[in-house]
């Protein structure tokens, strides 16, 4: 029996799956190692190997959502980046877009770029728009330029010329001359990470790769060699924002594709959940201890974005709220996030109402039930208080909650000073984190046109189960499922996803106006890069697929939309037709009076594998879970209306097939599931829960 390893890092745990062929699956949680994020990995895993009788032989691949190029980026502890660029664009960095994130807001700080003025150079070129050169390369200015950020110590050189979307040959001669000076100096070229019109877009892509690079190559590197001395020989694979896995290899060189691989691997997990219990439509809803994230998956596809700023604090709309981060041109999937989670702060605010986050008490000091020094009280607290959480059994009974000290915070900061019961209090914390909840799951649902009543809520993360029905009832949404292993759901998740390359050029023309032989030379040669990286991963002619695709719009707007290519032949009319529907169903606009035009093509290159990566079934083995619940019953509050009951307390294997009623609480090792009054909780297949919602 063979093994695949899910491993996945958060700010607090570092969650690990093993599964096996027949579906059996191994779990555990293990505390993360912020100073070297590969050991905890390494750790987690020889702790599970010999224990459960893994022999590391049998692991045929690692699958791994890291946070690492997130982290640099928002610590500002990546590479020493110098950029080379066209004269006259020097300051494109700085310039960037008129958009801003909060509107009319006088005070406004533009982030500090990546690359400082000084490491930002010049050279005499330009090639027009048609890709003919107009100026040559001044090859000693060039050459000036790269002994300066050299001898300045810049860990890595971005270059970025103008125009060079559509010819890089400028771009490669630089590098060329970097390579005389340098063998080993990363060098990003504009005119291969991102091909595509727009010079701040593609600029500051290039720069934040090139940022990325050393570190995530050095992380990479470090964690393959560790997993090699522990036994594991076999391909260490990472998950993209898109989706999509990719080898150590491409994940090196464009690191920008793994920046948000964490929460996509939930997103992808859910899509697959979603078809193994025949729904065509759900909303992924993954809480954990500082935000909650919300995505959409609608017949059985998610949708992706093609852009996001990176570093932009919480992401409620990734399409409106613009210029708060580093801009990152790349397919990822679509995701809201809002400050909500379980160490989410609760606090009274000057007007004296109720407030809950979006500042998190972290892993560190935590909680106040966890008793390691947080004086403020959470949203977990309130959760102990109102008896959904056992203050006994988290993590398996791994960490002690002390409720006592849970009850005087609330009770001294929040309900005493507002007049209010503890209960009363305490749910009130819980309907207000709902509320702010409900927005992530409005900004992917009603916000793109789409009626959250039409959708399951599929609901994961360590606190996700315990929201997800009163957080279903307030937007009158009529079914939760629950997924197995929920608390650790998205390392489940890492070991769905096909591997992936996505590929994409400026092909900037009238929609009619499309000529076919020029389409087909563009994606032959994308289609061409896209057979060598998916050889390098191990994938032959017969286990790569190809999916053509084409950013179009109105004439003079200044957006695109991604529409399906089926063939060239008639690609013309069935993309317009795609075009206006797409461009309905997300603005409530179309017209067929309105020229179209094409601006870029893309194309995803896929390697199949040759066995289903999701299990027909699951047979689940959680550290700690054998031992069961510590009590069969417990009191807990569910609002004014329902009050106090003592409640039953299951395993998830006790729920029965023909549906108990609630309330109930299903407590499990990584997570529990609250279900109140009113609704109604079944075991479906691939242990699912079921959970039909009352009014």
């Amino acid at each position: 029996m063979s093994w695949r390893i899910g491993v996945d890092i958060g700010g607090t745990f570092t969650d690990l799956v093993f599964l096996a062929d027949d579906g059996t699956a191994e779990t555990a949680k293990v505390l993360s190692t912020p100073d070297d994020y590969s050991r905890g990995i390494v750790e987690g895993i020889a702790q599970v190997l010999k224990p459960r009788g893994v022999d590391p032989a049998t692991v045929r691949e690692v699958l791994h959502g890291t946070t690492v190029a997130t982290n640099a980026i928002l610590e500002h502890k990546g590479a020493k980046v110098g950029l080379i660029t066209t004269e006259g664009f020097r300051d494109t960095l700085e310039i960037r877009r008129l958009r801003m994130p909060q509107l009319y807001d006088l005070n406004y700080v533009k982030p500090l770029t990546l690359v400082p003025r000084r490491w930002r150079t010049e050279v005499v070129e330009r090639i027009l728009h048609t890709g003919e050169v107009l100026v040559p390369l001044d090859e000693a200015g060039a050459r000036t330029a790269i002994d300066m950020l050299i001898a300045a110590g810049v860990d890595a050189i971005a270059v970025c010329l103008i125009n060079a979307y559509v010819d890089g040959r400028h771009e490669r001669r630089i590098r060329e001359l970097v390579r005389l000076r340098d063998q080993h100096l990363p060098v990003c070229l504009s005119s291969e990470i991102l091909p595509e019109i727009k010079e701040y877009e593609r600029t500051s892509t290039t720069v934040v790769n090139a940022y990325i690079v050393p570190v995530v190559e050095n992380y990479l590197r470090r964690l393959t060699q560790a997993l090699k001395e522990l036994g594991i020989a076999s391909p260490l694979m990472v998950m993209q924002s898109n989706g999509g896995a990719m080898g150590v290899q491409a994940a090196s060189e464009r690191p920008i594709h793994i920046i948000e691989s964490g929460p996509a691997a939930g997103v992808v997990g859910g899509a697959e959940v979603a078809r193994k219990l025949g729904l065509d439509n759900v909303l992924t809803f993954d809480m954990g201890g500082t935000t909650a994230k919300a995505s959409m998956v609608e017949k059985g596809r998610y949708d992706r974005l093609g852009e996001m700023d990176v570093g932009a604090g919480i992401n409620l709309a990734g399409r409106l709220l613009k210029g708060g981060g580093y801009h990152v041109r790349v397919p990822a999937i679509d995701i809201a996030e809002v400050g909500a989670g379980g160490g989410s702060i609760v606090r009274i605010d000057a007007g004296g109402a109720l407030k809950v986050g979006p500042d998190s008490a972290g892993a560190m000091p935590g909680p106040v039930c966890y008793d390691q020094g947080g004086q403020d009280p959470t949203v977990t607290d309130c959760n102990v208080i109102l008896g959904f959480l056992s203050p006994d059994y988290l993590v398996g009974g791994g960490l002690k909650l002390a409720r006592g000290k849970a009850v005087d915070a609330m009770q001294s900061r929040i309900a005493g000073p507002l007049g209010m019961s503890l209960e009363a209090a305490a749910w009130g914390v819980h309907v207000v984190a709902n509320a702010s909840m409900a927005r992530a799951l409005r900004a992917v649902s009603s916000e793109r046109g789409r009626d959250p009543r039409d959708y399951a809520l599929l609901a994961f993360g360590g606190n996700g189960p315990v929201h997800a029905v009163t957080l279903a009832q307030s937007m009158n949404m009529r079914r939760v499922l629950v997924p197995p292993v929920s608390g650790v759901f998205s390392a489940l998740g890492l070991l769905f996803p096909e591997t992936e390359h996505h590929y994409v050029r400026t092909f900037k023309r009238r929609l009619e106006a499309a000529d076919p032989a020029e389409m087909t030379a563009a994606f032959e040669q994308m289609r061409a890069e896209g057979r060598q990286a998916l050889a390098v991963e191990g994938y032959g002619e017969a286990d790569s697929r190809f999916e053509m695709q084409a950013d179009l719009r109105y004439l003079k707007e200044n957006s695109e939309l991604t529409v399906a290519i089926d063939g060239i032949g008639d690609f013309p009319a069935k993309a317009r037709a795609r075009f206006d529907q797409a461009h309905e169903q997300a603005y409530g606009y179309s017209s067929a009076d309105e020229q179209a035009e094409v601006v870029n093509l893309r194309l995803i290159a896929r390697g199949i594998s040759k066995v289903s990566r999701v299990p027909a079934a699951l047979t689940v083995h959680a550290g700690g879970q054998a031992k069961g619940p510590s009590a069969r019953h417990r009191r807990a509050y569910f609002g004014a209306e329902h009050g106090w009951h003592n409640t039953p307390v299951l395993r998830r294997a006790e729920v029965p097939r023909s549906g108990q009623a609630g309330p109930l609480i299903v407590e499990e090792y990584d997570s529990t599931t609250v279900v109140p009054p009113g609704c109604r909780v079944a075991l479906g297949d691939w242990q699912a829960l079921t959970i039909d919602i009352g009014r």
